[in-house]
C-alpha cells in the first residue's frame, strides 16, 4: 500500500507572510487591469493659422490630375470667401496657404468631388482680413470629452470618435486654452463622467491641479444609432465649471456610420464657437473657489474667526495690562485673585460619517466652525464610509463633545474618540 505523501509544515508566520504577499500582488494585478488596454489618443500640436473645413468640391478637368488641381484651387477660393476676404487673385491666394486637408475625395477619370479644409498663414492672410489677432486667450481649461451612447457614458474608459475629434482638433486659433489629456494610463481613472456631477471643490481642486487648468469644460455627445449601418443623430450640449453650468446645445446628423467622423468634427467647431461666446460674454471666469490662493469662505465662518481674533486679542491685552500693574506694584499680591489661566490646546480624534462629497465638505467647515476648535486636519478620507479628522480643541474632550452637539451634530464618544453623525 502507498504511503501518503507528507508535505513539511510551513510556520505560521510565513504562511501569513505568503498570503499577504499574493494578495498585494492580486491587489496590483487588478489597478493594473483598470487602466491597461487600447485607450488614450495624444493630441496633435496645434498652431495659430486659420483653418477652415468642410468646403465641398464638384469639378472636372482634363485628368485626374488636372481636376484634383481645379478642386483645392475651389477650395481656397470657397475658403478665403467664407472668412470674407477681398478680392485677390488665385496667384496671391496660393501665396496664403499654408495646406490643404483632405477630409473625404473621390477621384474619377476627369472628375473630382472632394470635402476639404484649407490653413491660412495668420501672419499673412490676418492684415488682409483685417484681425492680425485673435484677441486675449483664456485661462487654461481642463476639456472632458463625453460621449453618451446605449445608456452608458464614456470619457477615457476606451478611445472613441469624440475623444478622437477632440484630439484631432487644431486648437491654435481658438481663443480658449485647452487642456486635452491623452487619456492614456491614470487619466481614465482621474477624469471620469463621475467626476463632472461632483460639486466639491476640493475634489475639483485635486484634479485641476493635477494637470494645471483653472477651471473644466465638458462637451457631451448624445450619440442615436437609429439602426445598425444607419443614421446617427447626435445631440451636443456644452458645459462648464464644477457646478456643471449649461451653455447651450445643437443637434447633427451622420446618414452612415461613415460619415460619423466628419460629423464629430464639424460638432468640435460648433461647441468651440459656444465655448467662444460664452468667453466673449464674460461666461467663462475661473471659479474663484476652485483657486487655493483665494478660497472665499463662508460670510459666517469669517465673522466667526474674526470674532475669535478679536477676543483673543483682548485677553492678551488684559493678561499684558495685569502683568504691568503686578510689576509695578499697583495691584497687591497678597489674596489677590491670579489671572485665570488660558485652557490648553488637545488634540482629538473625530470620526464622522461620508456619504458623498458634500457631506465631507459639510462636517468639516462645521466642525472647524465650532466654538474652541482651533484646527482641524483631514488625517484619513472615505467616501461612502468613514473619514477621521484631527481636531485641535481648547478643552477637555467632554466640552468638544458638547460643541458638536450644538452644531446639530448626533455624538458618541468613545474614550479619546468621538464619532458624529448627522
Amino acid at each position: 500500500m502507498a504511503q501518503p505523501l507528507s508535505l513539511p509544515r510551513l510556520p505560521r508566520k510565513a504562511t501569513i507572510a505568503t498570503v499577504a504577499a499574493l494578495a498585494l500582488l492580486a491587489a496590483g494585478a487588478a489597478l493594473w487591469a483598470q487602466v491597461e488596454g487600447d485607450r488614450g489618443i495624444a493630441p496633435i500640436a496645434s498652431s495659430g493659422d486659420i483653418d477652415v473645413g468642410g468646403i465641398e468640391v464638384d469639378v472636372r478637368g482634363d485628368s485626374p490630375e488636372d481636376a484634383r488641381q481645379n478642386g483645392w484651387r475651389e477650395a481656397q477660393r470657397k475658403a478665403w470667401e467664407k472668412l470674407g476676404g477681398p478680392d485677390i487673385p488665385d496667384s496671391q491666394l496660393q501665396g496664403l496657404v499654408v495646406a490643404v486637408v483632405i477630409e473625404h475625395e473621390s477621384i474619377g477619370p476627369r472628375r473630382y468631388v472632394a470635402r476639404l479644409g484649407v490653413t491660412f498663414d495668420r501672419g499673412r492672410a490676418g492684415a488682409l482680413l483685417g484681425a492680425s489677432g485673435r484677441g486675449p486667450s483664456s485661462a487654461p481649461m481642463l476639456l472632458v470629452p463625453v460621449t453618451r451612447s446605449a445608456g452608458t457614458y464614456m470619457v477615457y474608459e476606451a478611445r472613441n470618435p469624440w475623444q478622437r475629434a477632440w484630439a484631432e482638433y487644431q486648437t491654435g486659433p481658438s481663443r480658449i486654452n485647452y487642456v486635452r489629456p491623452s487619456g492614456a494610463g491614470g487619466d481614465s481613472l482621474l477624469i471620469t463622467y463621475g467626476q463632472t456631477n461632483r460639486r466639491s471643490r476640493t475634489w475639483w481642486r485635486n484634479v485641476l491641479d493635477q494637470f494645471s487648468a483653472s477651471d473644466v469644460l465638458v462637451p457631451i455627445a448624445h450619440l442615436d444609432y437609429k439602426w445598425p449601418g444607419g443614421p446617427i443623430e447626435g445631440r451636443f450640449t456644452a458645459r462648464y465649471g464644477p457646478d456643471n453650468t449649461y451653455l447651450g446645445s445643437f443637434t447633427m446628423t451622420a446618414e452612415s456610420p461613415e460619415q460619423l467622423q466628419p460629423m464629430l468634427d464639424q460638432a468640435v467647431l460648433r461647441m468651440n464657437t459656444l465655448f467662444e461666446r460664452a468667453y466673449a460674454q464674460g461666461k467663462l471666469r475661473p471659479d474663484p473657489t476652485l483657486d487655493l490662493g483665494t478660497v472665499e469662505a463662508d460670510p459666517a465662518l469669517q465673522r466667526l474667526m474674526e470674532l475669535g481674533r478679536s477676543a483673543q486679542a483682548r485677553d492678551q491685552a488684559e493678561a499684558a495690562a495685569r502683568e504691568a500693574a503686578l510689576s509695578a506694584g499697583l495691584v497687591p499680591t497678597d489674596g489677590a485673585t491670579p489671572p485665570p489661566a488660558a485652557a490648553q490646546v488637545a488634540s482629538y480624534l473625530v470620526q464622522f460619517a461620508t456619504p458623498d462629497a458634500g457631506a465631507f465638505d459639510a462636517s468639516i467647515s462645521a466642525v472647524r466652525a465650532a466654538p474652541g476648535v482651533r484646527s482641524a486636519a483631514v488625517t484619513s478620507t472615505a467616501i461612502g464610509g468613514h473619514s477621521v479628522m484631527s481636531v485641535g480643541f481648547s478643552g477637555s474632550i467632554e466640552q468638544l463633545a458638547e460643541a458638536l452637539r450644538a452644531r446639530g451634530f448626533t455624538v458618541r464618544q468613545s474614550g479619546n474618540v468621538i464619532s458624529i453623525s448627522r
